[in-house]
């Protein structure tokens, strides 16, 4: 039993053993074949990588062979491009060394000129010192036998020429008026105004900036509601006063300033439309917005009158000024309408006279702008606004234009001549204002019976439209000091007795003629 174990025993690890055997056999079988498809593998990476190298190399050569056949063509065209320059070089090089021996030879040139016009001028300042000798001794020579000095005989003979002068003007003067009562000189006259109010096609109807406005009995309530606070900001913002009419049904606007009532006009009528919500939170404000955009306005109507008659701009004062006339009636004539129509015609006459068209319309545009501001400042509206155009930089000529257009400064141009009848004749054709009649004839007769109902006066004459009389008195019973008085007087009664728009002016004239006949 023993026996059967142990062979049972020895058998099985036989077993066990050529089991091991045979595996370890297997796995070497194994291991050589894995052995050899490395080999294979290897073989092959080995035989690509080879390959790839040679493709690598013989690509790097192909481009190195390109790049250097590249930078030889690039070499040679640069030797090519230097060689060229090289040459260009030596052609500019090869007329220097001339140049230079030309260049020299002015230089000293130039030296032997410098040399030579120093010992002129040397020898001219000589001359000079001998000459001012001369001239100082001759001079001596002469004021000693003259028996006065220099001096004295410039100052002789500048009087002389000054006396020459005045006598020249004077008989200008005289032909100028000769030449006035000419009926040939006045046939031209009247040919070119004829021919420049006859082109002219504009405004022919007046126009009236009302002082008394109807009011809805809502309106009036509404202004006088809490004290009348709406009213005082009107009156405040407007510089104007406002009375309501006892019935209620309308309100007075009184005061001289046009812009003042076209502000409180607005006002009024925003507050009809019940479009003046804001005016009950702060009435102040609300009428400093409408005077704001009535600023606005004016402005642009100041820019338009100058771009219609194509002119160069003045100072914004004066731009201002304009458009402030389209508020300004003169005989219910609307003044911006006026000085527009006016400045057109002014430049066709200057046109008919071959004067400067502009300067000339320029000058009769302006020539009004003082009714702006007449209700502001005192005196006549023509020394107002050549007052304003000088400070603002206006030329001399226009300035004198607008201050002598109702003579209240001489004429110094032909400008100003055309201004005053270019004035004239927009104010007094057909339609332009409207007034009455038998009112206008007794205003002038008027003048003319107050001017000649004192003592030594010779004749009164009403002119410029009434605007102006002009009084000529005896010479032998009136002095020189009377006429100064005299011209006082009848302003005074004239202010008394009639009642009359803007100013008028009196002109008393004392003429002393002599007059002898030679036979």
């Amino acid at each position: 039993m023993l026996y059967a174990l142990l062979a049972l025993g020895v058998g099985v690890v036989a077993g066990i053993v050529v089991g091991i055997v045979a595996a370890k056999r297997g796995a070497v079988d194994e291991v050589a074949v894995v052995k050899e498809q490395v080999e294979a593998v290897r073989a092959r990476a080995t035989a690509e990588a080879e390959q790839a190298r040679r493709v690598a190399e013989i690509e790097a050569r192909q481009a190195s062979l390109a790049a250097r056949t590249k930078a030889e063509a690039t070499r040679s065209g640069g030797l090519d491009e230097l060689a060229r320059r090289e040459e260009r070089v030596a052609q500019r090089l090869e007329p220097l060394p001339r140049e230079l021996a030309a260049l020299e030879a002015r230089r000293e040139a130039l030296a032997t000129r410098d040399r030579e016009r120093r010992v002129t001028e040397e020898r001219a300042q000589a001359a000079r010192v001998e000459a001012t000798r001369v001239a100082t001794e001759a001079r001596a020579t002469l004021e000693r036998v003259a028996g006065t000095s220099a001096p004295e005989l410039a100052h002789a003979m500048i009087d002389g020429w000054v006396e020459t002068a005045k006598a020249e003007g004077a008989q200008r003067l005289r032909l100028i008026d000769a030449n006035q009562q000419d009926p040939e000189y006045t046939r031209e006259a009247k040919r070119v105004m004829g021919i420049a109010i006859g082109r002219y096609h504009g405004h022919y109807l007046t126009e009236r900036l009302l002082t008394n406005l109807p009011l809805l009995t809502s309106t009036a309530e509404k202004l006088a509601a809490n004290g009348g606070v709406i009213m005082q900001a009107i009156e405040a913002g407007a510089n104007i006063k406002l009375t309501i009419h006892d019935t209620g049904d309308g309100v007075r606007l009184e005061g001289q300033d046009s812009v003042g009532r076209e502000i409180a006009r607005r006002v009024i009528r925003k507050i009809e439309k019940n479009a003046a919500r804001e005016l009950d939170k702060n009435p102040p404000k609300f009428v400093q917005g409408i005077k704001e955009h009535l600023d606005r306005e004016i402005m642009d109507l100041g820019k338009k009158a100058f771009q219609e008659l194509e002119i160069p701009r003045a100072h914004p004062e004066i731009v201002k000024l304009v458009g402030m006339l389209n508020y300004r009636t003169s005989y219910t004539q609307n003044q911006w309408k006026h000085a527009v129509e006016a400045s057109f015609i002014a430049g066709m006459v200057a046109c008919e006279l071959g004067l400067d068209i502009k300067l000339a319309r320029r000058a009769t545009l302006m020539h009004d702008i003082g009714k702006a501001l007449t209700h502001a400042i005192d005196g006549s509206h023509a020394v107002i606004g050549a007052d304003i155009a000088r400070k603002l930089g206006e030329a001399e000529i226009v300035a004198n234009a607008i201050g002598a257009h109702h003579g209240e400064e001489p004429c110094n141009s032909a400008y100003a001549h055309i201004v005053a009848a270019c004035d004239a004749m927009s104010g007094g054709r057909p339609g332009a204002r409207r007034e009455q009649t038998d009112n206008y004839v007794t205003k002038l007769a008027d003048l003319e019976r107050i001017g000649g109902g004192f003592r030594g006066v010779d004749r009164a004459f009403a002119v410029q439209g009434g605007r102006e009389v002009r009084v000529y008195v005896r010479e032998g019973e009136v002095s020189d000091l009377r006429a100064v008085e005299l011209s006082g007087e009848i302003a005074r009664q004239i202010s008394d007795q009639m009642t009359f728009p803007g100013q008028i002016k009196v002109t008393v004239i004392r003429q002393i003629q002599a007059v002898a006949v030679a036979s």
